[in-house]
Formats: C-alpha cells, structure tokens, sequence
C-alpha cells in the first residue's frame, strides 16, 4: 500500500469508496488512535487480527479485546489504545468528513460515484449508541463462511480463515447492480478477478483484470462489474468485505447478520421477503 502518513512512529493508509472510507494502521506500541466526537458524528468499525490487543474507550465505557475481533463504536470521543502496537483496520462511512478527504483516491470521486445508489441512514440501534464488542469465534456457523455485521451506515463481512488455496472450479463470479465492494486482504495473498460490462461505446470496454494482491491490501469494486475473488497459498488467508449502506438481501435473511438483533431494518424493507439466492 503507497501514499502512508506517519503519526509518532505509527504508519496510516486511507482508501475509499464513494460511501466508505477505510483506514489501515500499523501501530507502535502504545498508540492511541483517537477520535474527537466533533469529527465522529456516526459510528465507526474497528477490526482486530489474532493476538493484537486493544482498550477500546467511548461514552464512559471501556472495552478490552485480545484480538480477532469486531467492535462498533458509537459516535463522539473515542480512543483504541495499542499496548503492543500491531495492524489494525478501521472502517468508516462518508461522514467522517476528515477521514475521508485524507483518502490517497479522494480524486478519484471528485465528481461523485453516479453509478452507486444514494447514500442512506438505517435506524439508529436497539439500547441507543454504546461500544459492541463482538469476539470472532463467536460467531462461527457450519452454513457459511461469512459473519456479517452491519450499523445504520456501514456493513462488514469478516469471512472465516481459508484453510487452503480456492478451488478454481468453485468460483463464484457475480456484479452489484448499484452498490461497490470493498474487498479487504489481511493475511495472504489474492487475485481478484473483473469482467467489465461491454457498453454501446466500444472505445470504452476494457479487457478483463487479474490483479494479484498481498495483505493487507484494499480493492474497491465498482457497480455492474463481475468479480470474484481467488485465495492463493497458504491457508489462513484472511478476507473481508465492506459494503456502505448494509446490503438489503443480506440483511433480509434471518440470522445471516449476526448483530441484526440489534439493529432494525429500515421501514422499507419490513414485510419484504429475502431473495431467493445471494451474490
């Protein structure tokens, strides 16, 4: 990853999307990565790999986590102290206005994303806003591979470890009518495959891509695009997908999110039924 910003010895990549902003972190021992609530105004995700520690503080709570785990927290001041230091990758959503301008592609939507749906507010969470700390191996079921979590902005998808390199006769390529993908690499090595779609214009159609990735790495897809990610080497390859605002046809599977309790669905969408297969 290029473009990083030194902060007391600690490095800090910043990418985005047109709705999401992620910040990658490689902390020196005894960081603090702090957050004023004059910035924060919603909440923000905090993912941790195995055997990073962290104190997670926010309205007047404290949360202590030894790794390998998600925490939301809520808006305001806030703080994720390092004792050991180590990766850590928070994900933000557009309106973390600062975070967002220090992204190395802002440029990139400097006229906006018109292919991506608009931006939306789902409500606000059951118990109103405080820390949720959510242990990966907890959430561990034998029907999938993927352990969703969403807040009213943002929806984070931490799949299981791969235990070996993708069978290339089980891939799965698929495009999003009107939303991006932010695949996230946090341990391993990818080759995201992409198949654009052939338009009326063809000085516009461009060949197909193959682009091999380390960890921890970040590829923004964008809508209508066909993409499917491949897991190369060795096993414990880690994999996480980002979505801003959470997916409907996830969200409209009973218990395929795994904090859906805790968030409701937005009124549109009661009464609704989920679709038949997910992409």
């Amino acid at each position: 990853m290029a473009d990083q910003q030194d902060t007391d010895g600690s490095q800090h990549w910043y990418t985005r999307g047109a709705n999401f902003v992620v910040a990658v972190t490689l902390a020196r021992p005894g960081a603090e990565l702090v957050r004023q609530g004059s910035d924060q105004t919603d909440e923000y995700m905090v993912l941790l790999p195995e055997d990073v520690r962290a104190f997670l503080t926010a309205g007047g709570e404290t949360a202590m986590s030894d790794g390998d785990a998600l925490t939301i927290v809520p808006p305001g001041d806030s703080c994720v102290s390092l004792p050991d230091g180590g990766w850590v990758y928070r994900v933000f959503s557009k309106c973390a206005v600062d975070v967002l301008t220090s992204a190395r592609n802002a440029a990139d939507y400097a006229d906006g994303a018109p292919d991506v749906a608009a931006f939306e507010s789902w409500p606000e969470p059951v118990g109103g806003w405080r820390l949720r700390h959510y242990p990966l191996a907890e959430h561990v079921r034998s029907d999938t591979t993927m352990r969703l979590f969403r807040t009213c902005h943002l929806m984070i998808n931490v799949f299981l470890p791969n235990k070996a390199s993708r069978d290339i006769r089980k891939m799965t390529p698929h495009s999003h009518a009107d939303f991006e993908q932010g695949s996230l690499a946090i341990r391993g090595h990818y080759i995201h495959h992409m198949r654009y779609p052939w338009t009326p214009d063809k000085t516009s159609w461009r060949e197909d891509e193959h682009t091999e990735v380390g960890s921890p790495s970040l590829l923004v897809i964008p809508p209508k695009v066909i993409h499917t990610s491949q897991s190369i080497g060795e096993s414990g390859m880690r994999l996480v997908d980002i979505f801003a605002p959470p997916r409907d046809d996830f969200s409209l599977r009973p218990g395929l999110v795994c904090n859906e309790a805790e968030y409701p669905l937005p009124e549109r969408l009661k009464g609704i039924s989920a679709p038949s297969q997910l992409a």
